[in-house]
Formats: structure tokens, C-alpha cells, sequence
């Protein structure tokens, strides 16, 4: 999953792209308009309408009480009867947001259903003790809770199997249907036989410059296609404008590959990463909310590297623990079970091989 880089002279992004100039600074990036996002994908689907009614201040009515809790540091927003309504962790910039329930299914993969009233965005800065007293937070909270823009899950099921195609006002196509890679001519199936490196600009199929200048050339035999941790950084970073590096050593923000997401010090590290091998196994995952970045160590061959990334979804409709991510043998974003269930709990693939978590 290492990434692609060429460096030299600064290129001029396709002019089709190009839809912002940050102010101050001296290169281009990709924005997507958004208003040109799109609504709830059709395999969405959101079942009711939630007890909690926003008030002018974008809170629900009655009173709310804001509660610190430790392991990790976070902050609570409970309603009157004591519910949760938000939680917000001390370094990360996600927060859940309790709101309508909706289902995520994946009908060819799976009969997992995932039914949340948990919405999970991203904030405009990392979450500290006292932040709910901060105008910033006031007039991000006003906007987002019991807000229906898409959020993170509802972004990354745009990418699932047989998910339509979306395109912006200029043509790009920047959500559908994902492939993982294209086909290895030296793999064999079950046997490497799809590419990983597919990041974000190769599914795009667009040059795409980083804050630190470094211009990222997509591969035609690419397109459509993102690995696991270019299926993150779309998600997180493209779409939800989290800051991207170009690879794991140059920039600065969410690294390119699952082993430099895993070892960054971005966000807050719910499970602790103490090894790779077998015994660094975590005793316990009741830590984990919806959204956290979920670390795993499934190819030997990669000796002390984390080498898988998806993203923890809560409990399925059976109570396991379900994860998204892109991988090779459903060849693409997915909560399937071909290779192994997606889930996080018990003594499966996955369960077996997770070794650490992250909030962002």
C-alpha cells in the first residue's frame, strides 16, 4: 500500500477540477461543491423520524446536561431523560451525533443489517475539555445535529457494490460502485490476485496536488478503483476534508497507508496498538463507537506492519460488531462476509487478526 509519488514542478490540476483557491497558499486542490454532494444513497434507508426535536440553538428541547467521562477523555451530551445525544473525544475531530435511525444492508454479500441512530461527522477542530462553551462548536453543533447531510457512514456506502454512479456539475464521477484493484497478472485467487496502491485520485481518475505541494498522477488501469486505506482517506479526506498526506512521510494528515494511519498520533488511540502478532490481540473492544478506525494484521508476510483499515459501524441486528472496509476478495468497499464476516467480536478472521483502534 506504499503510495505513488512524482515530485518536480508543480502541475496544474485539470481544469475540470478545480473548483477552489485557498486563499494564502500556492497550490490547487480538488473541493467538491456541497451542494453537489448527494442525498442519501438508495441503499440508505432512513426508517423514522427521531424523539429529538431541535430547538433554534440546534439542541434538542429540554434540558441537557454535559457529562466528562475517562478512557478515553470525552465529553457526553445527555438529554433529559438521560439519554445520549452526542459524544465528543478529547484530540479527534469525529463526533457521533445520535438522529434519525436508518439501515445499511449489503444484500449480496451479506445478511448482516446495520440499524443506528448514530451519525458520525467531522468536526472543524479536535475536541477539548470545555469545547461545548466554544463559538466554533456552537455554530457546528447548530448546523449538524438532527441534520440528514450525508455523513461518514452514509459516504461510504456510495462506494459499495452495485452503489450508482454520482457526478458533480463538471462530470466527475466521485461516488459508485468501488473496485479494490486491478487484477494482479502474477496473483492467483486468494492469492494477492488484485493490486493494492489504489488511492482516492486513482478512483477519481484525476491529478490531485497536497498541501505540501506534491502532485499525485493517477494509473488509468486504476480507475474506479480504491485499496483499504485509499478507501479511508476517500471518505475521510476527499469527501469529508479531513487533511491528507501524499504518502506516509510527506505532508501532513491522515497517512496514505493503514500502517501510517494505525502509527500516527492523529486523534486519540482508543485500543492501543502493542504489537502485531497474535498475543497483541485486544482482551477488550467495548471501547469502540461508531467511526473509529479499526487496525488489523493480516498478511504475515508484512513482518511488524499493520496492513487493513475499515471503519467500526456499532452492532448489527444479530448484536455483532460490523466494520466496513475495501477488500480484495469481494474486490471493493463492503460489510460482506466472502473472506471472512465483518465482524469485530468472537473468533472469526477479522476478530482474530484486529490489533488496535483509532479515533480520528
Amino acid at each position: 500500500m506504499s503510495a505513488k509519488t512524482k515530485r518536480g514542478p508543480r502541475r496544474a490540476l485539470h481544469a475540470t477540477t478545480v473548483i477552489a483557491l485557498l486563499a494564502g497558499s500556492a497550490y490547487l486542490t480538488v473541493e467538491l461543491r456541497k451542494e453537489e454532494q448527494a442525498k442519501a444513497p438508495a441503499i440508505q434507508a432512513v426508517t423514522d423520524t427521531p424523539a429529538l426535536k431541535s430547538s433554534g440553538a440546534g439542541l434538542a428541547s429540554g434540558k441537557q446536561t454535559w457529562e466528562r467521562l475517562r478512557s478515553p477523555a470525552r465529553t457526553l451530551l445527555r438529554g433529559e431523560g438521560g439519554e445520549i445525544l452526542a459524544t465528543f473525544t478529547d484530540g479527534a475531530r469525529t463526533a457521533t451525533l445520535t438522529g434519525p435511525s436508518r439501515s445499511f444492508t449489503e444484500p449480496a454479500s451479506t445478511k448482516s443489517r446495520v440499524v443506528t441512530d448514530d451519525w458520525v461527522r467531522l468536526m472543524p477542530e479536535p475536541w477539548r475539555k470545555g469545547a461545548e462553551r466554544e463559538q466554533w462548536f456552537k455554530d457546528w453543533f447548530k448546523e449538524f445535529f438532527g441534520s440528514k447531510e450525508d455523513d461518514l457512514f452514509a459516504i461510504a456506502f456510495q462506494y459499495v457494490d452495485q452503489a450508482p454512479v454520482k457526478k458533480d456539475s463538471e462530470g466527475i464521477s466521485y461516488a459508485g460502485d468501488a473496485n479494490f484493484g486491478p487484477i494482479n497478472p502474477e496473483g492467483t485467487p486468494g492469492n494477492d490476485y488484485r493490486l493494492e496502491e489504489s488511492d482516492f485520485y486513482d478512483y477519481l481518475g484525476i491529478p490531485y496536488t497536497f498541501r505540501n505541494g506534491t502532485t499525485m498522477q493517477p494509473e488509468a488501469m486504476r480507475a474506479r478503483s480504491m485499496d483499504c486505506s485509499g478507501f479511508i482517506r476517500t471518505v475521510l479526506g476527499y469527501r469529508a476534508r479531513f487533511p491528507l498526506m501524499a504518502t506516509d512521510k510527506l505532508g501532513d494528515g491522515l497517512p496514505r497507508t493503514a500502517n501510517g494511519m494505525a502509527r500516527s498520533k492523529l486523534g486519540t488511540d482508543v485500543i492501543e496498538l502493542k504489537g502485531v502478532g497474535p498475543e497483541s490481540r485486544p482482551k477488550s473492544i467495548d471501547v469502540l463507537q461508531p467511526g473509529d478506525l479499526v487496525f488489523f494484521k493480516l498478511d504475515g508476510r508484512t513482518k511488524d506492519r499493520i496492513d487493513h483499515v475499515g471503519i467500526f459501524m456499532g452492532h448489527d441486528t444479530d448484536g455483532h460488531k460490523i466494520f466496513v472496509s475495501s477488500r480484495e476478495e469481494v474486490n471493493g468497499p463492503t460489510i460482506g462476509d466472502k473472506g471472512g464476516t465483518s465482524r469485530l467480536d468472537g473468533n472469526g478472521y477479522y476478530a482474530s487478526t484486529l490489533r488496535s483502534a483509532k479515533r480520528i
